[in-house]
């Protein structure tokens, strides 16, 4: 069923990754689950950090391919509407992956034990390209395309062709090289063990997303010529 394609290999990922995060966590505990925040402790923090990406990327996989093979969404709402709708959810839940980790890194502050100028100075250098994918999305990109209208929109998709400017010169994959740069910041900033460990498992969750849900998909997407 082309709605599942790959996604085998995305639960089989996270079957992987989940048991190797726990059992990261508990070889460093102390540092990893110390501090908490609200009331709430460190440790459900960092389940709501991870849980964020999870919810997020199964929403956009369900979206995605549902609209892609099927024109669900366009069929229930409109194709206008419908893109509309889907864009609030992604961003809400992209919001959560960015907030979560913040949040965590409050909660855990301290607990990375190294001089706070190489700290700092490596979240202010991860802040630089960031800062040049988000000039380079909104001037060259299009923010519809960053949140999948080509999905939408395979026939548009088609006709405007591959992005070659500013950062999307260097790497056809801007995003997800240097876009999740902005979730080790917290940890960086605030010391925080937990927040660094989060914005690791987003970042290599995201490249799950890439071969097993966004290749296959383009590979359908621009094969229609």
């Amino acid at each position: 069923m082309k709605m599942f394609k790959s996604q085998f290999w995305h639960l089989l990922s996270l079957a992987i990754l989940l048991p190797i995060l726990v059992f990261f966590v508990n070889k460093n505990e102390v540092d990893i689950l110390y501090g908490g925040l609200w009331h709430i402790e460190t440790y459900i923090w960092l389940i709501a950090a991870i849980l964020a990406p999870i919810v997020h990327q199964v929403y956009v996989v369900v979206c995605w391919r549902s609209e892609l093979y099927y024109q669900s969404i366009s069929k229930l709402f409109g194709r206008k509407t419908g893109f509309t709708l889907y864009k609030i959810g992604f961003v809400i839940l992209i919001l959560m992956r960015v907030a979560t980790i913040f949040i965590l890194a409050i909660s855990n502050e301290g607990t990375l034990y190294i001089n706070p100028i190489i700290s700092y100075s490596l979240a202010a250098l991860f802040a630089i390209p960031v800062i040049y994918l988000f000039f380079s999305v909104f001037k060259y990109f299009g923010i519809d395309r960053a949140f999948g209208i080509d999905h939408f929109e395979p026939e548009v998709a088609n006709s405007l062709g591959m992005v070659k400017k500013a950062i999307f010169k260097y790497t056809s994959n801007g995003m997800y090289v240097f876009g999740f740069l902005i979730l080790w910041i917290p940890g960086l900033v605030f010391l925080s063990k937990a927040a660094l460990l989060a914005a690791l498992f987003n970042h290599i969750y995201i490249w799950v997303h890439y071969y097993f849900t966004e290749l296959p998909d383009m590979k359908f997407i621009y094969k229609k010529k």
